[in-house]
């Protein structure tokens, strides 16, 4: 890889991307809504912050990506579902639906989604609480595969802030309770990058016994 630009860039798992990708030698442009944000980033050559407006039309969005010169799109924002519906339609749908089409008309092909468990499985939507940003992830993922992307989807378990340990398991038979540092979430996007054999798959993701750059 060359270089990333990373949607989400402040979220919590986006500050361990970007944080990962310096330490690889990677140049990361990092989105942000408001370059105040920036000050959340390790002070490396690699670490671009990089001010991004997820309103914004797809054409400016292609002219983003375009000028940076990245060949790759990690898509990390999302509302939690803590917020309104409103921006959980504006942000996980049509904010993520928007970064798609700005990556094919700026001719970028490579394209990773953080999107999360349970959203490919509507008989969990309700049980979960977050049922409109299920749904968003839910019909986010589907209009990725209807791209020429190049993607693949991750769908991490219950997020936690404990420390990372490098192994994961990958599609577990049984999801529920499934969970996973956020740290080994944004090591596994990290390792995804360059694994071709990882092109338009989707994967459930949990904490395992796998070693990270062992599992795909």
């Amino acid at each position: 890889m060359s270089s990333v630009f990373l949607v989400g860039a402040h979220g919590h798992i986006g500050q361990q991307i970007v944080a990962d990708l310096a330490d690889k030698g990677v140049t990361v442009f990092a989105g942000i809504r408001d370059l105040a944000q920036a000050d959340v980033f390790p002070d490396s050559p690699f670490v671009h912050p990089t001010e991004f407006d997820l309103n914004a039309l797809p054409d400016k969005m292609a002219d983003q990506f375009k000028a940076t010169g990245a060949d790759t799109i990690v898509f990390s924002a999302g509302s939690g579902g803590k917020t309104g519906d409103d921006q959980t339609l504006i942000v996980d749908l049509d904010g993520a639906v928007k970064t798609m089409e700005g990556a094919e008309q700026a001719g970028i092909k490579r394209y990773i989604m953080v999107s999360s468990i349970f959203s490919n499985h509507r008989e969990a939507w309700d049980a979960s609480g977050i049922k409109p940003y299920m749904i968003a992830k839910r019909y986010a993922d589907e209009m990725l595969k209807q791209t020429s992307l190049d993607y693949t989807i991750i769908r991490p378990g219950y997020l936690t802030n404990d420390a990372g340990t490098g192994e994961i398991t990958i599609n577990p038979a049984d999801e529920k309770g499934v969970k996973i540092p956020r740290a080994d979430v944004a090591a596994t996007i990290t390792e995804l990058i360059d694994a071709p054999d990882t092109i338009r798959q989707s994967y459930t993701i949990g904490s395992g016994d796998t070693p990270i750059d062992q599992a795909f």
